[in-house]
């Protein structure tokens, strides 16, 4: 099992929903393991999206680092009305935080890699974590829950660390 890169915030695959898990089996428990080998060789680690590793499919690893690990696949939450507030980054887009308004608690439902169903009640950061890779599943970057002034400045960031491509410099 390798270390996969992960994708930086501008790669269009982190933008697309990613597809429902619809087989189980040691190609998908494969993924998990190399998820989770992934996140834990990441700085600043707490949870990692399929997407983030290229993969289109709704699958989440998290870690907390102190014995609060786990995967979901096809996952689904339940968010608290309590919120709480906090910084907020990315592996995507390394060295970019951003205040960011979340739920305080999480119920997650969704399945393991064997295919059995899985329920985890989370608070505070580890709940932030879950609904952040659930977002990765949709299609959705932190960036775009921020209010407008904290979106501009995290863009401003993003630009000047990971300029686009201009059309027509692209390598064919």
């Amino acid at each position: 099992m390798a270390v996969r890169p992960i994708l930086l915030i501008t790669d269009p695959v982190l933008r697309a929903p990613a597809a429902p898990v619809t087989e189980y089996g040691k190609p998908l428990r494969a993924l998990v393991k190399e998820m989770m080998r992934t996140l834990h060789a990441a700085p600043g680690r707490a949870g990692l999206a399929a997407p983030q590793i290229g993969e289109s499919v709704r699958v989440i690893v998290y870690d907390n680092g102190t014995g609060l690990r786990g995967h979901l696949v096809n996952p689904r939450l339940e968010r608290s009305e309590q919120g709480q507030d906090g910084e907020e980054g990315c592996l995507s887009a390394p060295g970019v935080w951003a205040p960011l308004r979340r739920a305080y608690a999480v119920l997650a439902r969704g399945h393991d890699a064997y295919g059995k169903p899985v329920k985890v009640r989370l608070t505070g950061q580890m709940a932030r974590c879950l609904q952040h890779e659930l977002d990765h599943l949709d299609g959705v970057l932190f960036v775009d829950r921020l209010d407008e002034r904290a979106r501009a400045a995290a863009q401003r960031e993003i630009d000047a660390r990971w300029p686009p491509v201009p059309a027509g410099d692209a390598l064919s």
